[in-house]
Order: C-alpha cells, then structure tokens, then sequence
C-alpha cells in the first residue's frame, strides 16, 4: 500500500514538473505555437519578395494612368525684334524693338486622352489579374511544401511508434531468451531487426527538417528549424464534386484568363486609339505685340497638319491584328485551363480510389496480421520469419497509406491551382 502511495505521488510530481515546464516554456516562447495553412499563407503574401514586386509593377501601372490622361502644355514664347544698335543713335538701341508674345495650345480631337486613359487602365488591370495569377502559381509551391512538411510530420511519427513498438517487442523476448523460451539465434535476429526502424527513424527526422527548411525558405523566414513548425489535417475525403462544375468555376476564377480576356480589351481600346491618333489635332494660338507707332495689336492663328501622306495606317494596321492575336491567345487560355482542371481532376480520383481500400481494409488488416504472427511466435506456433515479415508488411502498408494521403493533398493543391482558388 505504501508502495502504491508513493508511485502516485510520484506520478503526480512528474505531472506538475512537466505541466511547470511547458508554462515557462511557452511564457519565454521557446516553443511558437505551430501555424495553420491560413497562417502560413497569409504570411508568405506579407512577406514574399516576388509578391511584392508585382505589386510595385501593379502601382506602377496606376501611375502611368495619370501620365495617360494628362492634357498637352500650352506653349508660350517670346520674341524682340527690330533691336538697331548699329544706327546713328547706338545709344537708344531699342527704340524700335517689336516685343512678341505668343500662347499655342494642342488641340486634341476624337477622344485621344480618353483612350489612352482607357488603355492604361486596361493595362492596370491585366497586371492586377497577372499579379493574382503569380500569387497563385506560388501558393501552389508553397502548399506542396506545407503537405509534405505534414506529411514527413506523420511518417515521422509512424516510425517513432514503430520503432517503440518493435523495441518493446525486443525486450520482452530478451526476457524470453533468459527463460529459454527462445534460441540465441532468434534473438540476434531480431536484434538486427532494430537496424531498420531506426534506420527509417532517423531518414524521417532528416526529411522532415529538409521540408521545414524549404518551407521557411518560401517564407523567407530566419525562424530556427527546430523552433518551426506547422499543423494541419493530414487526411483525405472521398466527396469530389463533379468535374463540370470545377470547370465552371475555374473559368469564373483563373486569372490568367481573366488576364486573356482583360488583354482582348486593351487591344480593341488601342485599336480605336489607333485610328484617333490618325485624325488632325489643329493647334491654336494667340499672340500680342507692340510695334510703333501702333501701340498695341492681338493676332490670332491655327496650324492644321496635312495628314496626307501619313495617316498612321500602320498602326491601325498593328491594333487591329493584335486584337485577332488576343482573342487567339484567350482561346488557347481556355483549353488550358480545361486541361489543367480535368488532369488535375483525374489524379484526385485516382488517388481516393486508391486512398479508400487502405482506409477500409488493408490498414486494419495488416496490424491484424502483426498481432496474429506475434501472439503465434510468442506461443511457438509460427516461425521467426513470418513474424518479421508479418512486421515490414505493417510498417511498409501504412508508409504506403500516408505517401499517398500526401500525394491526394498534392493533387488537390494541384487542383486548386487549375480553378484558380482554394475549392479543395
């Protein structure tokens, strides 16, 4: 009884130590707490650097929509003429001076700032969608290394079980071994089994550390390795829509053909600008003089341009086929996306309908398989052989379950990235 006592007070003690060191711990911030998908992502747009470029090139763009729509300077000069410093009277050289003002304005006709604006905010927004398209080409690397951190996570955590497991198995025939349940034989041999999972321990500890690397990296982030970490689902779900309605919503959301279809635009506005800069721009101007013995004297005068020879047919010419090329190009961005989501569609499938007899059978089926050969080796009624192959078949089964719960969280970030947002 006192026995007992002292092993509950002794638990008891463990359990405050350990609740004490996880309260320091975390009121020093050892140890961050780990970061949601949400997490992640919203910080690597805050911080990525080619995020942030684009969106300079974005306000950029802006910028040149005030350029666009901005009027023509009026012109002002001045002249003197008739200065006479060469005649019998050098000292009064300006007595005949004719001072000359004169103010010119650019007349700009059919719409030409209107257009130019219209086309620079086309522009503007073409890179906005471009800048959403490159967002979501990076997601997609970023995603595919948020899933295999979570998965190096797990699979680390599978041979940490494993490898407990197999070691406590070890124990208990070294116990055996001492009664004679055993030959010295079996013993060793299951003593070289330890080999490989501590073999498979230490590749997971690697591999996981090499994905928060590349993950901190995308992040652009200095946090210590050992001091990171993400959490997540890492599971998989037979409900699929169908693949009509990925398409619809992808040709609702890929920037990129919005870009293809923003790009038709802008080049039906510069076609029009074309053809507006073909037309004459007069300039006007009004000019003031004193010119003895008149006092004073206004004129007024208009230059007109003879677009004869050069009526910017050229031009034209170009705007009107780089309409044709972008409405080709938007064809060509639409049978892309078609193909991206039904590829991306099909590998989803085929990894649930892999996905689903492991989740419903072999899983189960394989630790039953385990605790049958080890209950029948513990009671002499199977050989050494079958119960370490009873044991790889374990490890071996469920490593197969998670790489392919971590390639149906790849495919559906790949199928995020065909319809352009998170459907998955």
């Amino acid at each position: 009884m006192r026995i007992a006592m002292q092993g509950n007070f002794m638990r008891q003690s463990i359990v405050w130590v350990v609740s004490a060191a996880i309260v320091v711990e975390s009121a020093w911030g050892q140890t961050p707490a780990p970061l949601t998908w949400q997490q992640v992502r919203a910080k690597f747009e805050a911080v990525n650097p080619t995020v942030k470029a684009g969106q300079i090139n974005i306000d950029e763009n802006k910028a040149e929509e005030i350029t666009a729509f901005l009027r023509p300077n009026p012109g002002l000069s001045f002249n003197m003429d008739q200065i006479t410093p060469f005649t019998n009277n050098p000292y009064r050289p300006l007595s005949f001076a004719l001072p000359l003002f004169s103010l010119s304005y650019l007349h700009e006709r059919d719409h030409k700032r209107e257009l130019r604006r219209d086309s620079a905010q086309e522009a503007t927004a073409i890179s906005v969608f471009q800048q959403a398209d490159l967002i979501r080409t990076l997601v997609f690397t970023l995603r595919s290394g948020f899933v295999s951190t979570l998965q190096a996570k797990a699979v680390l955590a599978l041979a940490k079980d494993n490898l407990d497991y197999y070691e406590h198995e070890v124990a208990i025939f070294r116990d055996r071994l001492a009664a004679g349940d055993i030959s010295q034989l079996d013993m060793k041999r299951l003593d070289l089994g330890t080999l490989q999972y501590q073999s498979d321990y230490q590749t997971a500890v690697v591999n996981l550390r090499t994905a928060k690397i590349q993950l901190l990296q995308l992040l652009n982030d200095r946090t210590p390795v050992d001091q990171f970490d993400v959490t997540g689902p890492f599971e998989f779900s037979d409900r699929l829509m169908s693949m009509q309605e990925f398409r619809d919503l992808a040709m609702d959301a890929r920037p990129d053909l919005k870009a293809a279809l923003q790009t038709v635009d802008k080049a039906k506005v510069d076609h029009r600008l074309a053809v507006s800069n073909g037309s004459t721009d007069p300039t006007f101007s009004i000019d003031a003089a004193h010119n003895p013995p008149i006092d004073l004297y206004i004129g007024f005068g208009a230059q007109i341009p003879l677009r004869i020879f050069d009526r910017n047919q050229g031009e034209k010419l170009r705007t009107q086929l780089d309409i044709t090329h972008a409405e080709r190009m938007k064809d060509a961005a639409q049978a892309q996306v078609f193909g991206d989501v039904d590829s991306a569609y099909v590998t989803v499938l085929s990894n649930i309908e892999l996905l689903k007899p492991y989740r419903d059978k072999y899983l189960q089926m394989a630790k039953e398989v385990r605790d049958t050969m080890e209950y029948s080796y513990t009671h002499g009624q199977a050989a050494l052989v079958d119960y370490l192959d009873a044991q790889r078949d374990y490890r071996a089964t469920y490593v197969d379950y998670l790489n392919l719960i971590g390639a149906y969280l790849t495919a559906a970030a790949q199928l995020n990235l065909a319809v352009g947002r998170d459907v998955m």
